[in-house]
């Protein structure tokens, strides 16, 4: 059974820019109040991590969100692409990274917040809790790997 902190990034579509294809997927995280996806573009000929859209496509579930990426038009696509190109960030593993360290803080919080509201079992809360701080330092261990790194 899938957790709200697991991030996927599940394939949308391909599309064709300047000669170019490029499969699109959308990374969808839970951020503790909705589920939160954003594009990336990845091209068809490069073995790298793609390039992501700033936009957000909020959902209430994880297939609310992608049927939301599926639903644009690939001159919409073509738009996102365009911005992200514009918008370019140059240290993508790294950015990657942060994004899931942050997500598994927003996560921590969220369960420890309910736990103390009532809300949750204290016991299972409580396992959550240290299965989520392992994974976030597992995730700081291999932090430095992306640090400095340009894509």
């Amino acid at each position: 059974m899938a957790t709200h902190d697991e991030i996927i990034q599940p394939y949308v579509a391909t599309v064709e820019m300047d000669g170019r294809r490029y499969n699109v997927s959308v990374r969808i995280t839970y951020d503790g109040i909705e589920y939160v996806g954003r594009l990336w573009f990845a091209d068809e000929a490069w073995d790298d991590l793609g390039l992501p859209d700033r936009g957000a496509l909020p959902g209430r579930s994880r297939e609310e969100v992608i049927a939301l990426a599926k639903r644009m038009s690939p001159q919409e696509l073509i738009k996102r692409h365009r911005r992200a190109l514009a918008e370019k960030r140059r240290f993508l593993g790294l950015r990657k990274h942060t994004d899931e360290i942050l997500a598994k803080i927003r996560y921590l919080n969220q369960v420890a917040v309910s736990m103390r509201a009532g809300l949750l079992d204290v016991e299972a809360a409580a396992e959550e809790i240290d299965l989520t701080e392992r994974q976030l330092h597992q995730l700081i261990d291999t932090l430095s790997e992306h640090a400095g790194k340009e894509e």
